[in-house]
């Protein structure tokens, strides 16, 4: 039986005992900051549990939970809600979840992420004098992903009917008080949107206007298109479902609807019209994947991630590569602590820049190589103790699989034929570390690394749990035509040359490589943490940081969520250009002198920010009580609510 957190709760020393231990403080610090009284409370409650991004779409699942729907019926309205906001996501974008089956005591991977539509070639984009695909628009788009993971999590596991649970999201579009965080956003990519004569009309209703061209906080912003579409799978559902149609029979004929009838003709007819190359066969072609997870074994945690078309195999590695170390002997964001899961997490990022790639498509990755504990043993071997080793590269891990590595070539020139460009004095780390949200002071525009995401968590009495990491589409997006359903950008995500990574090469029909990650945590067979967190090529960084200060520093959920982490910046980039910074290094504002000088001493750059946790919302299931504990981030608009 678990203990309580509230039992193993992580306090801050007391001055007096800092100042008696001042020469062991300097090889292991105390916390630094969030770890007294968090900034909100914990979320308890016995029947349900649902957090997301903004407070009316957690409104949206309470919604569900109270029409007597399950957690997915409840995560799903999550899901349509916040891509009806624009919680930096949108219709057109991507689904990537984790459900646990209370029934059948299994984890269940959701692959709802498009594919790279037919003339997306490494070609094509190279005689447009590109080195990465394109970033943003209408050519930067892969197939709509959300709608059909929406629907085949709600026709495997809920209860309730698709009408039931888009009515919120209907509602909302038709016309919802938007929030200050969207109106800015809007704001400041209006000269993007301009570009783009569909997303012109929605998102611009004060054109010309000279104090702002988008919608004003708490003005009705209303999507009509959007509705119409909504509507129409509700519609299609009904029609099923009068014809004789089972539950999960009319909400395939929803799904029908949207990738196979008017609307995918919409989508790929306004799609082309802007210069893109989504096309109807394009649409009618793709299906959700229900997969089988991959998972290690943490001192005596069962970690589930999803597999090598997310980064999400990342966490399993550093896992098992940190699982010789004693981490709490170090002290919580110590000087070596961070060392040492800088070191870790970069040999496993390095090993995601080569290796990670859509597993439905040739070549095979070596996903048993690289999960392999003997492996992680081999390359954590190789860390130095004593300083940052800014050449990382990826390591082998066929010899782990009994296999031969077919790209030793490349290999052999990957370190040295993409070293990254000098950003020293360019205020390049400055600049990648800005993107975290929060800072009224950031620049315009560089929320694209670390935002583009939101998080979907949701569990229930019965034993339901759902973790989703959906993300795509985000402002400024190109909407497609008269559907009102925004654009992914996610192709950005693949690499043009084989050199840079064989198995994430641009062509039409494969996944890209995402950053999207959920996560769940059982113990002895049951769930025991379920975590999601935005934050791109940082959020399996934040979510190992969650799920060490739970297991070795005692925090509890919502200590643990606002706790403060670090960042790295030496693997590349998922998107844009695809900058790598080794070296570079994000702490919280509060690092103590003593740790930042030994940092600095190792061959770190240090940059600051007030708020370093993710931000992160999680569940914790406490099992001693048989209750859930909740945490939701403190960054921005994370809201949970629990009963």
């Amino acid at each position: 039986m678990l203990a309580s957190p509230s039992s193993q709760r992580f306090h801050i020393p007391v001055i007096g005992l800092l100042f008696a231990a001042l020469t062991l403080t300097l090889l292991a610090a105390p916390p630094v900051a969030g770890q007294g009284r968090p900034n909100k409370p914990v979320l308890h409650g016995n029947h349900w549990v649902a957090i997301t991004g903004k407070p009316l779409g957690a409104a949206a699942g309470v919604r569900i939970f109270h029409q007597g729907g399950n957690a997915v019926d409840a995560a799903c309205a999550m899901l349509a809600a916040t891509a009806t906001m624009w919680d930096v996501l949108s219709w057109g974008g991507e689904t990537q979840a984790l459900v646990y089956n209370p029934n059948t005591g299994e984890v269940i991977g959701v692959n709802a992420l498009g594919v790279a539509p037919s003339g997306a070639t490494a070609e094509r984009f190279r005689r447009q004098g590109l080195e990465y695909p394109p970033a943003w628009g209408p050519e930067a788009a892969v197939t709509p992903g959300t709608p059909g993971g929406l629907m085949v999590m709600l026709a495997e596991w809920g209860t309730l009917s698709l009408a039931d649970v888009l009515a919120p999201a209907i509602e909302m579009a038709d016309g919802y008080a938007i929030e200050e965080q969207t109106a800015r956003a809007i704001e400041r990519s209006k000269e993007r949107l301009k570009q783009w004569k569909y997303s012109k009309q929605v998102f611009l209703p004060h054109l010309g206007a000279e104090n702002g061209e988008g919608p004003h906080a708490g003005e009705i912003f209303r999507q009509p298109d959007l509705a119409a579409t909504l509507r129409k799978l509700v519609e299609a559902e009904k029609q099923a479902l009068a014809g004789g149609a089972t539950r999960k029979e009319a909400i395939r004929a929803a799904f029908d609807r949207f990738y196979k009838g008017d609307i995918a003709e919409e989508i790929a007819r306004s799609t082309q019209e802007q210069g893109g190359l989504i096309t109807v066969e394009d649409l009618a072609g793709w299906e959700v994947k229900l997969e089988k997870p991959v998972q290690t074994s943490y001192h005596g945690y069962d970690v589930y991630k999803l597999t090598v078309w997310t980064q999400g195999p990342v966490l399993l590695q550093t896992l098992n590569l940190l699982e010789g170390f004693d981490l709490e002997g170090m002290g919580y964001n110590s000087a070596r602590y961070i060392h040492t899961v800088y070191q870790a997490m970069s040999q496993a990022f390095a090993d995601r820049d080569f290796y990670y790639g859509d597993p439905y498509r040739p070549p095979e990755e070596p996903v048993t190589g690289l999960l392999s504990k003997d492996y992680a043993r081999a390359r954590s071997a190789e860390i130095d103790p004593k300083k940052n080793d800014p050449s990382i590269h990826p390591g082998d891990p066929y010899a782990f699989q009994d296999g031969d590595n077919p790209y030793t070539g490349f290999l052999e020139i990957w370190p040295e034929q993409f070293e990254p460009r000098d950003t020293e004095g360019e205020g390049q780390g400055e600049v990648r570390q800005a993107f975290l949200p929060g800072n009224a002071s950031d620049p315009p525009g560089l929320e694209a690394f670390y935002a583009g995401t939101t998080s979907v968590q949701a569990a229930d009495a019965d034993g339901w749990v759902v973790s989703i990491t959906p993300s795509g589409g985000w402002i400024p997006a190109a909407i497609a035509g008269k559907t009102g359903v925004g654009l992914s950008q996610r192709i950005q995500s693949f690499v043009l040359d084989e050199e840079r990574n064989p198995y994430n090469v641009v062509t039409p029909g494969q996944h890209p490589r995402v950053t999207l990650t959920p996560t769940l945590v059982l113990k002895g067979g049951k769930p025991w943490a379920s975590v999601a967190v935005q934050g791109g090529d940082s959020q399996d960084q934040n979510t190992l940081q969650f799920l060490l200060n739970l297991i070795h520093f005692g925090m509890d959920v919502q200590e643990s969520v606002e706790a403060a982490n670090f960042n790295s910046f030496q693997m590349y980039s998922s998107f844009g250009e695809h900058e790598k910074e080794p070296g570079r290094l994000l702490l919280n504002d509060a690092t103590p002198p003593w740790v930042r000088e030994r940092l600095e001493n190792m061959g770190y750059r240090l940059i600051y920010r007030d708020r370093t946790s993710g931000p992160l919302n999680a569940i914790w299931f406490d099992r001693e009580h048989g209750t859930f504990w909740g945490g939701s981030s403190d960054h921005g608009e994370d809201y949970g609510l629990a009963w």
